[in-house]
């Protein structure tokens, strides 16, 4: 074990967790400053807080592998895609702030929109979809560190995990977002020194497309197979991920938010593009035998010792400005069920009760981290899910006949006949592409179609507003 790199990790980890911590001092926090911190932000730090907490540690694996396994076309696939995901906020988020002013969650629009049925299945989806993400996150990082330095992954998992949890559980929402204007402010640069540097020691392009000349192939079918596939399934995940939807809310006006997540999606979209450039970097180095951490590879093989210490505290970086947000995300949205079905609970309990539950989430997700194990199969499953019921919850905010029994109907439909021909955990027999289509049309027609069907009283809209409450909307505030 590299020792000097041990340092660096736990030199990276306290300084974030110090910033977060001293983000708290002499602040009276709220439960709804924690979980919401509604209206609070200009469009600056939106954007800021936005770009910090979409770029993960995953942006160090995910895109590479698409340019090792299925070409340029794969690459530009997952950069329209995880842009288009940030994009739908500014249409979506907006229609939603304004028909739940004091809403806070996807899950709790459902519960309204909706009922019960409905509102447990978008809450299973977005609570398992953000858990798979916050584990698959820790261990990332834990597999870095240990190619990088020889930590052991229970190690790196603990340090990061924890010094995360510390500021994350102490300032909830408001700590999430202050680090995340400096986290973006350290990311965006480290990003730049990396790739410039990395091209320095890049063997010459040509030799590149000789040695593998179907990687640069734009009419490659696998590469638009690989693209369509993680379109529907980045946009379709992203569309329940909590922590976006609490940042829908915590700019200062719907402008403000539009603005930000147009102009975040613009910024991730050539950053996708930079680094899943380094799966061909690796591929002409010969570092590119696991594709999933060829861009780690790369840096430990083909570059100076020094970058590699820059990638580990850029990996840090990432890594926290993500997890922060997954964490205060998953806390958030039982905290309003918590409100919803103990009305009585006051502020100074239900607040102890969300850095409690913060802690547990921690807890669980370094213990798994530690392990190691794949979370791919866990990831995609996640995805599939998300694909069928994307358009039905979404839908419900435009259509007032669909009804929450129609809703539900279609979505476990689409779950059902997506897995009929999902791949197999081997990836040996199913086919990806297929089943994220037919996960997705299918509630798609079914929801058209049964909509225009029914004759019932069509959803008032205006209930959203006269339902929701947010909580702990009160003067008290506890510390």
């Amino acid at each position: 074990m590299n020792s000097a790199g041990l340092a660096l990790i736990i030199v990276t980890t306290a300084m974030f967790s110090g910033i977060g911590i001293l983000s708290t001092r002499g602040q009276s926090l709220s439960i709804e400053d924690y979980i919401t911190a509604r209206n609070s932000t200009g469009l600056g730090a939106t954007i800021a807080t936005l770009v910090a907490s979409s770029m993960g540690a995953w942006i160090l694996f995910s895109p590479a592998e698409a340019s090792v396994t299925a070409g340029i076309t794969a690459l530009i696939g997952y950069a329209l895609s995880s842009a288009a995901a940030l994009f739908s906020y500014a249409w979506l988020g907006q229609r939603l702030r304004t028909m739940m002013p004091e809403g806070q969650s996807i899950a709790e629009y459902v519960f309204y929109r909706f009922g019960r049925g409905m509102y447990a299945l978008a809450l299973i989806i977005t609570a398992f979809y953000m858990s798979v993400f916050l584990t698959a996150e820790l261990t990332g990082i834990a597999l870095a560190v240990q190619m990088a330095f020889g930590v052991p992954l229970g190690l790196t998992a603990a340090i990061v995990g924890t010094g995360t949890l510390i500021y994350t559980a102490l300032g909830g929402l408001r700590a999430s977002i202050f680090t995340d204007k400096i986290q973006s402010g350290l990311i965006l640069p480290l990003l730049a020194v990396m790739f410039v540097v990395s091209l320095t020691h890049v063997a010459d392009f040509r030799q590149i497309t000789h040695i593998a000349p179907d990687l640069f192939n734009l009419g490659s079918l696998a590469g638009i197979e690989y693209g369509a596939t993680l379109l529907i399934a980045i946009v379709s995940a992203e569309l329940f991920n909590q922590a976006n939807w609490q940042r829908v809310y915590v700019a200062d006006s719907s402008q403000t938010m539009r603005r930000a997540f147009l102009s975040a999606g613009l910024i991730i979209l050539p950053i996708i593009l930079m680094v899943g450039s380094f799966g061909f970097f690796a591929v002409g180095a010969g570092t590119a035998d696991v594709p999933s951490v060829a861009l780690i590879a790369f840096i430990i093989n083909a570059t100076p010792p020094w970058l590699v210490l820059v990638t580990m505290v850029l990996a840090i970086t990432l890594i926290m400005s993500s997890m922060d947000s997954l964490l205060n995300g998953l806390v958030s949205l039982f905290t309003v069920d918590l409100v919803r079905l103990r009305p009585q609970i006051d502020q100074y309990h239900l607040l102890h009760l969300a850095r409690g539950g913060s802690v547990v989430l921690a807890g669980l997700a370094i213990l798994i981290a530690s392990q190691g194990y794949s979370v791919l199969y866990l990831f995609l499953v996640a995805d599939l899910v998300c694909a069928a019921a994307v358009f039905p919850t979404y839908y419900g905010l435009f259509n007032p006949r669909l009804s929450g029994t129609v809703a539900l109907v279609a979505s476990i439909s689409g779950i059902i006949a997506g897995a009929l021909y999902f791949p197999d955990p081997t990836f040996s027999q199913g086919n990806l592409l297929l089943s994220f289509l037919i996960a997705f049309m299918v509630p798609t027609l079914l929801s058209f179609l049964l909509a225009r069907l029914q004759l019932g009283i069509p959803f008032d809209f205006r209930h959203l507003q006269e339902k929701v409450v947010a909580p702990g909307r009160t003067t008290e505030k506890v510390g």
